[in-house]
């Protein structure tokens, strides 16, 4: 029995399991109808043999090339690109999918960070860095499930942002001197977007309303429900409606915005801090 075949008996590929075992089902199953092997396809995709053993047997989350490439090659007529985004989606621990979920119907994102860039603003070396460090088992998904949800930034009618990043964030070199550069620079970028503001919390400011963590506010559309706001925990973190954990957070964020440097003199600090990097 070859390796391809085992990937039947094996519990992750079964489709019932999740969609990421489903892609990988519909994956072999159209392969095998193509008379491809594992090799075979994985040269026409411009990928290995392993890549795409992995990601039938659903121990490897598919890129969205990947995917469109595979329509191409198989004349599935963009199977594979409709079904890309719901894996994604759930790759994405299931006590974080509603925030992302209503982040997408959200007005405004208010939040505040202390130990890293805000996720929809980082760039993909910085994520890679960010998730390398943490040594976790599922690190590919969790990166390629962050990289697909900046896609609200392209929306047409995105979020606004609002953004206080602690002044570690930007003296942290995250993947060393050049991706912190480039991650400074990305962010210098993002503070041109007028629907984008972005402040910096000294070290000068000394205790202040967020030593507590990091969390972020979601201002939704009346029609869709209640502000949020979602709280980090070392294990997991937590989303809230009541308005009473609300309006906390939101206070919070108020008392920080005061203390944190103008937007004006925030970007003059990260652009400073970008030309230390190049030296």
């Amino acid at each position: 029995m070859t390796a391809e075949r085992r990937n039947d008996t094996d519990p992750k590929a079964d489709p019932k399991v999740s969609t990421l075992a489903y892609f990988g089902t519909e994956l072999r199953i159209r392969r095998e109808e193509a008379e491809l092997s594992q090799a075979e396809l994985g040269r026409r995709t411009f990928c290995t043999h392993s890549y795409v053993s992995r990601i039938e047997s659903a121990s490897r989350v598919p890129s969205e090339e990947f995917a469109q490439r595979c329509d191409e090659v198989l004349c599935t007529s963009g199977l594979f690109a409709r079904l890309w985004p719901v894996v994604i989606e759930h790759a994405y621990p299931d006590w974080f999918r509603p925030f992302v979920d209503l982040e997408k119907e959200a007005v405004s994102i208010w939040n505040f960070e202390n130990q890293v860039v805000p996720g929809l603003l980082q760039t993909e070396e910085y994520v890679r860095a960010v998730f390398d460090g943490g040594r976790l088992p599922h690190a590919r998904e969790l990166i390629a499930a962050r990289l697909t949800r900046q896609h609200i930034l392209e929306e047409e009618s995105p979020p606004e942002i609002w953004a206080v990043l602690d002044e570690s964030i930007l003296r942290r070199p995250i993947g060393g001197a050049e991706v912190m550069r480039r991650q400074l620079e990305h962010l210098l970028a993002c503070a041109a977007d007028p629907r984008v503001v972005l402040q910096v919390l000294p070290f000068t400011a000394g205790a202040h309303a967020g030593l507590n963590g990091a969390f972020a506010g979601l201002t939704m559309k009346k029609e869709v429900g209640p502000d949020v706001v979602y709280m980090d925990g070392i294990v997991r973190g937590q989303v809230y409606a009541r308005q009473v954990e609300v309006g906390a957070a939101r206070r919070a964020y108020d008392l920080l915005m005061a203390d944190a440097l103008s937007p004006r003199a925030s970007v003059d600090l990260m652009a400073a801090t970008a030309k230390e990097l190049t030296q």
